[in-house]
């Protein structure tokens, strides 16, 4: 009886023995697959971001960052100094955010103004008066100069600054505009003019008779140095 029962004993620790080892080897199978979806799901990832293309990520941050019109603007010579971008600012239609980059100018300040004929042609004929040539006289007078004096043209912007690099960015947000006024039936030009812009602030004790036409035409910012039609 005494035998029958160790054997019965050792027999009982053999199936426990198997029973564990079962067990130990599921685990180890278990933790196996589980390492082994971790590594795929890693490649694939891998796989994922290799095969991206970086070049829709950047094609669609620049589709968003242009969903406005834009002008192209070149001097009398024909050299291409930059773009002007409009776009609605906060996503309303109430206000225009106006952002320029610039290169290859002259450093100092520029009277820098929307003008209301998208027509950039060098030596021509202002539309109001045919006998007042020059370049970019085409693009006629500020937009809104039939409504206010200078400085509160609709059209007139802050000073453009370049640097000593020759390069100027330029970036701000008006309510004067609304992208639909830049697209009106005669389009919309920016000009930029070769003399700072005085915003027609002059005091009589600099003119006793106060700011003559030109100064509350264009703030004195002289000829038009550089031109671009918005939407072109």
């Amino acid at each position: 009886m005494r035998h029958l029962t160790r054997t019965a004993l050792a027999a009982l620790g053999a199936t426990a023995l198997v029973t564990v080892s079962a067990c130990a080897t599921d685990d180890a199978d278990t933790t196996t697959d589980t390492a082994t979806d971790a590594e795929t799901d890693t490649a694939t990832a891998a796989d994922t971001a290799a095969t991206t293309d970086p070049t829709e990520a950047v094609s669609e941050t620049t589709t968003a960052a242009a969903d406005g019109p834009s002008a192209t603007l070149t001097d009398a010579d024909g050299t291409e100094l930059g773009t002007v971008q409009f776009t609605e600012a906060d996503g309303t239609d109430s206000a225009v955010e106006v952002t320029a980059s610039l290169s290859g100018m002259e450093p100092g300040f520029y009277g820098f103004h929307l003008h209301g004929a998208g027509v950039c042609e060098t030596d021509s004929a202002a539309p109001d008066g045919p006998a007042d040539t020059g370049d970019f006289l085409s693009a006629g007078g500020h937009l809104g100069s039939d409504e206010a004096d200078h400085p509160d043209h609709a059209g007139d912007l802050p000073q453009l600054l370049v640097q000593n690099s020759g390069d100027a960015s330029l970036s701000f947000t008006t309510d004067r505009i609304t992208l639909a006024d830049l697209k009106d039936e005669d389009g919309t030009a920016v000009i930029i003019h070769a003399d700072p812009d005085n915003y027609a602030h002059i005091p009589e004790r600099y003119a006793a008779d106060g700011p003559d036409e030109d100064t509350t035409g264009a703030g004195d910012a002289g000829d038009r140095l550089a031109c671009g039609v918005i939407g072109r």
